[in-house]
């Protein structure tokens, strides 16, 4: 028990107070949240992902597991919530809503910050490859999901080659390839940009709070927190036992595998009309029901679980 109270006022809590800020300028001053959205995904997030891969020893080949182990765990939970869906016969626009918000977590503003402070730099660089694949899975796969495929093949390669995180990733595969050193006029405004991708995405996660909603449909909600919370990352103990992921790798892994519903699905429910009151509605209890369940997943494996 002390363990969990350390953990949830040290590494959790911190999260929240952030979070609360971001609420408070939402809520109070009317700050726009698209606009600092906006900075983030197109500025903050692609430094971040480039400036941390660069500076990390994430070798090849554990770079793959971690990608892999993104894509099978993002799949394995739509495989898992489209069988969970079928008592509640939901129609597609539900059915899409319900699927993307079991899917896709909170890889970014609150997943990296997590890991960051539960376990550290190290750790960080392996979520931050997480945080790249997640998002691209996201903005193609997510994208489909939410238009019901009303969106071709096409559309939604050029809308994936517009994340800008997919260039930061690009950019420094180039750089670890090639084994180029990078001048401090490069390297410099782009650690300065990355070291304010965290404290900004939290900044916007409470923003976005702001705009939560009491659950309409209670039961589904509740299925879905459990899916996101709970399914997930017993998934993932198994994922990274088969794919042989260890030590930081699998601590910041699990970590991701267990964040509350990603914030972007309510922005995928607004822009093709699926159920965005729902949506948000999940992002709402899965954020404040994560305090407790990521605090009890890291007291795990702190304790070598």
């Amino acid at each position: 028990m002390r363990l969990f109270l350390t953990i949830l006022a040290d590494d959790i809590l911190p999260i929240f107070l952030v979070a609360a800020v971001g609420f408070v300028l939402a809520r109070r001053l009317r700050v726009d949240v698209k606009s600092v959205s906006r900075v983030t995904f197109n500025a903050l997030a692609p430094c971040l992902v480039f400036t941390q891969l660069v500076t990390s020893r994430v070798g090849a080949g554990e770079f793959g597991r971690i990608v892999a182990f993104t894509i099978l765990l993002v799949g394995s939970a739509g495989a898992v919530a489209r069988l969970a869906a079928i008592p509640f016969r939901l129609e597609r626009p539900a059915l899409a809503a319900f699927l993307i918000v079991v899917m896709f977590s909170n890889s970014a503003n609150y997943g990296l910050s997590v890991v960051l402070f539960a376990f550290g730099e190290e750790a960080l660089s392996r979520a931050v490859v997480y945080f790249a694949t997640g998002a691209m899975l996201v903005y193609s796969v997510g994208s489909f999901l939410a238009s019901s495929g009303r969106r071709s093949a096409r559309e939604a390669a050029a809308g994936l080659l517009r994340v800008p995180a997919l260039w930061g990733l690009l950019a420094a595969a180039v750089v670890i390839g090639t084994g180029a050193t990078l001048p401090a006029f490069v390297l410099r405004p782009a650690t300065l940009l990355s070291s304010a991708a965290i404290p900004t995405m939290l900044l916007v996660l409470g923003m976005q709070f702001e705009r939560g909603a009491w659950p309409e449909r209670p039961a589904l909600v509740a299925t879905a927190a459990l899916l996101g919370l709970v399914g997930s990352p017993l998934i993932g103990f198994g994922l990274a036992w088969l794919l042989g992921l260890e030590g930081v790798s699998r601590q910041a892994v699990l970590v991701e595998a267990a964040m509350p519903s990603a914030v972007i699905t309510t922005i995928l429910a607004v822009e093709f009309d699926v159920e965005p009151r729902f949506v948000t509605s999940v992002v709402v209890v899965t954020t404040l029901a994560s305090a407790v369940t990521v605090s009890i997943l890291i007291a795990l494996l702190k304790s070598g679980y």
